[in-house]
């Protein structure tokens, strides 16, 4: 199978090029300074006690296509808040994810919640760029980017008050994740390049990053309270970034509910 991450960072530099064009770093940052809805996401995961879950919105994905047809990111925002979300993450992607970052903002309008962008970022200058829709904290997938990247796109985050979680598939990148004292880790248990899944590859990550000072997320390929419950007993992480499983389910508020009692 093709590198599916190289192809979308590519057409991410050439999306990113136009929207330099019709957006300046001023006005940007004109942008932020109006906005009034910006929330600590490390802080919300870090003070619950409990399992704290990170409920995604996002109409589709490369592995599985179309997920939502009739998708309207505010009604669900509303529902996952309803049934006890501590954060959400916005698909801000367009190509691939068909996001959008006007999702932030929308959501913003009508609920106080930390939200994540979920997005590839490849440039510091994407830092302000989601901020000035209303995102509370931004990604950094380590597999996309090399050292002095993500580096800049960290400070950048940090510079701008937002929380950061730097993404790891693999113990070298977990290795190298550390260094980012500030950052939460999330751990994907999906390959990007490849789009396998599998859970024990947070079970195999913590031996690695078990001693970082913010907070561990088990990411992607969890469907239910068994496979949530499985990454708890094995490593003690009970922060989850769940997305396909929530979006797919008849039932998800019931579902979230279960994930959220895996502690008790």
């Amino acid at each position: 199978m093709k590198n599916i991450l190289k192809k979308i960072v590519q057409d991410k530099k050439e999306a990113l090029n136009l929207i330099k064009k019709d957006n300046s770093l001023d006005s940007l940052e004109k942008k932020i300074k109006e906005l009034n809805f910006f929330y600590n996401f490390k802080e919300k995961i870090k003070k619950n006690n409990g399992v704290s879950l990170i409920a995604e919105i996002k109409k589709a994905s490369p592995s599985a296509g179309i997920l939502v047809e009739k998708f309207n990111h505010v009604d669900i925002a509303k529902m996952y808040i309803d049934h006890g979300a501590t954060c959400l993450s916005v698909l801000t992607e367009e190509k691939y994810f068909l996001g959008n970052l006007e999702y932030i903002k929308d959501i913003k309008k009508n609920f106080k919640i930390p939200i994540l962008a979920k997005d590839f970022f490849i440039d510091p200058y994407q830092v302000s760029l989601s901020k000035s829709y209303g995102c509370d904290c931004i990604l950094i997938i380590i597999s996309a980017l090399s050292q002095n990247q993500a580096d800049e796109i960290y400070s950048e985050a940090l510079k701008h008050n937002l929380s950061v979680i730097v993404e790891v598939h693999d113990q070298k990148e977990a290795e190298t994740a550390l260094k980012y004292e500030r950052a939460l880790i999330g751990i994907n248990n999906r390959n990007l390049k490849t789009l396998e899944v599998s859970l024990n590859t947070t079970i195999s990550i913590f031996e690695v990053v078990k001693g970082h000072k913010s907070s561990l997320i088990s990411e992607s390929g969890i469907k239910d309270e068994k496979d949530a419950k499985y990454i708890y007993e094995k490593t003690g992480i009970k922060n989850f970034l769940i997305g396909e499983s929530l979006l797919k389910s008849d039932n998800p508020g019931s579902l979230m509910k279960k994930i959220i009692q895996i502690t008790k």
